[in-house]
């Protein structure tokens, strides 16, 4: 299983950005998607994660400003992140959990808002 991040760079605060993640080497349906993301000198966390069967969960931080698509035709899952701030600037990593393969992670793409 190979994950492809893409999109993310450099926006000013207030601003919007899309991030995508491919997902290949799968076929069945049955795994769950998320984006979580890193900020430096911090832990890893979550952003959001949508299940199988669509159901989504934001973090709090993310809640009314991101949305999360996925298109499992596609095995694609698309952020849209607007009202953008410097505390979301972080790596962000897609992850797929499979019950049947197991967890894993895509390379991570790069968000920086600036003040």
């Amino acid at each position: 299983v190979q994950l492809q991040a893409s999109g993310g760079g450099l926006v000013q605060t207030g601003g919007s950005l899309s991030i995508s993640c491919a997902v290949n080497g799968i076929t069945e349906r049955t795994y769950r998607m998320g984006w979580y993301r890193q900020a430096p000198g911090k832990q890893r966390e979550l952003v959001v994660v949508v299940s199988s069967g669509g159901v989504t969960d934001y973090a709090e931080s993310a809640k009314d400003r991101f949305a999360a698509s996925r298109d499992d035709n596609k095995r694609m899952l698309v952020l849209q992140m607007n009202s953008l701030k410097p505390d979301d600037t972080a790596v962000y990593y897609c992850n797929v959990n499979s019950p049947y393969r197991g967890n894993f992670w895509g390379q991570g793409t790069q968000v920086t808002v600036s003040s």
